[in-house]
């Protein structure tokens, strides 16, 4: 099967299967969003103008990133590692910046890559009067503030989202998240670190609200963030209770796909606007949008790009339930979905936690944990008490695989911050509320100068 080739099922299929890889080969991968902002101003950087983010793209060339051209605008780079390796910076629609680190052994190598990346931004930042805020959630600047970066996706995205919810056009322009990648090694593997990560992405949620402020004071969340998913588009967000389900695998993923509503399909650099239909249409019949032609696996695996669960199968897992923040946390979710995901042991303790929860449970406390945080409740047990024994059992996965792995440093020490959110109850979201009613005096701005990169 070529990229331009007709679909069949079984390539759906086999796109995801693909990626599974044996342990001794399984990789790890960080990314992460944040908010850029003029330092005199506070606003956020147009792509254009003597500090805008083009002028940030530019400069970031001078550490050997090569620039990626959409209809004749830089709109992201490129970079390969020693092992080669490609990791990238691109642009969310109202111009976060975002890392999407390349696939590493551990977390020491993710923390350093993570490490290098800001130190880069910030030399280049610091020379356009511009720094850089991790946050879930803009904490200042309203939709209409925000502007617009020229990504033709984009384009079509913003177009469709109110016909969906209220909050898409908020998730594209006003929210910044970290996520981690993982791998498994069979279609056992994958249900299996499927269905604990989901059911536990909000335990992490909750551990990462970091999103408690909207256009310069609280707006009742803790995670604003999680909560723009609520209200987003029904049809390619939230906990996918099919996965919970007898049968699911690969197949059950491609038919969901399959009957969630198309953005696009790209055409050389120009996305043709199929917002709304059915890709199983697409790869059939054909669209009359595109007369003669049949979807291809460059158009499945972008269209695979364009569903926002919780967790999402690529040829990979992506654990999708944090909001952005510092430096430290964007080191700490890998390391806990490692801990969790790559121990046998551990991740059979993690499912433990959340095997006898329901459909109504895993909805209900996706919903409670953006305004209660470690606070809510699931079948009888404090979310606080759940992050506990999750973050003590990813303690002891990162413990294992220093054992097994013939060599690799600890990597426990990453969630030294986690367990402290946990043990304590209180979520960064509370810290910055406390800031803001006590040394800020209500005043917002002052996470720019006290949070910044």
């Amino acid at each position: 099967m070529t990229d331009t080739a007709p679909l069949s099922r079984d390539d759906l299929i086999h796109a995801m299967s693909k990626g599974e890889k044996p342990k001794d080969q399984w990789r790890i991968g960080a990314e992460h969003e944040k908010f850029g902002f003029d330092k005199s101003t506070l606003r956020r950087p147009a792509y254009e103008g003597d500090n805008g983010i083009l002028a940030m793209l530019t400069g970031l060339q001078r550490f050997g990133w090569s620039p990626v051209e959409e209809a004749g605008y830089v709109i992201a780079l490129e970079r390969k590692n020693a092992e080669g390796f490609t990791a990238s910076i691109s642009l969310e629609p109202g111009g976060q910046f975002e890392l999407s680190g390349a696939p590493l052994k551990d977390i020491h190598d993710i923390c350093n890559e993570t490490g290098q990346h800001l130190m880069e931004v910030k030399q280049v930042a610091d020379q356009l009067n511009l720094g850089f805020l991790g946050a879930g959630f803009d904490p200042l600047w309203r939709r209409e503030d925000v502007p617009v970066m020229p990504k033709g996706r984009y384009g079509i995205m913003r177009a469709y989202m109110p016909k969906k919810g209220s909050l898409g056009l908020d998730m594209m322009l006003r929210t910044c998240t970290i996520q981690a990648n993982l791998d498994f090694d069979s279609e056992a593997d994958m249900i299996m670190k499927f269905r604990t990560s989901l059911a536990l992405q909000p335990i992490a949620t909750a551990l990462f609200a970091c999103s408690p402020f909207t256009e310069g004071k609280p707006n009742g969340f803790l995670s604003a963030r999680a909560n723009v998913w609520t209200d987003t588009d029904p049809d390619r967000t939230g906990m996918l209770d099919f996965v919970f389900a007898d049968g699911f695998g690969y197949e059950r993923y491609a038919d969901y796909a399959l009957d969630t509503p198309m953005y696009f399909a790209k055409r050389g650099e120009t996305y043709v606007d199929l917002s709304g239909q059915s890709f199983r249409k697409f790869m059939t019949e054909g669209l009359d949008a595109l007369p003669g032609e049949r979807a291809t696996a460059k158009d499945w695996a972008d269209h695979l790009t364009t569903l926002f669960p919780e967790v999402r199968l690529k040829q990979y897992l992506e654990m999708r339930g944090a909001d952005g923040g510092p430096w430290s946390r964007i080191c700490a979710l890998p390391a806990l979905w490692a801990g969790v995901l790559y121990d046998a042991p551990s991740l059979a303790a993690a499912w433990d936690l959340c095997k006898d929860w329901d459909i109504a449970d895993h909805e209900r406390l996706r919903r409670d944990v953006t305004r209660l945080g470690l606070k809510a409740e699931v079948a009888g047990r404090s979310v606080r008490d759940i992050a506990v024994d999750l973050v003590s059992i990813a303690k002891q996965g990162l413990k294992n695989r220093a054992r097994f792995s013939g060599g690799m440093v600890d990597e426990r020490g990453y969630l030294s911050e986690l367990e402290d959110i946990a043990d304590s109850g209180v979520t960064p979201a509370d810290r910055l509320l406390e800031l803001y009613h006590g040394d800020w005096q209500g005043d917002v701005s002052r996470i720019y100068r006290d949070f910044a990169y």
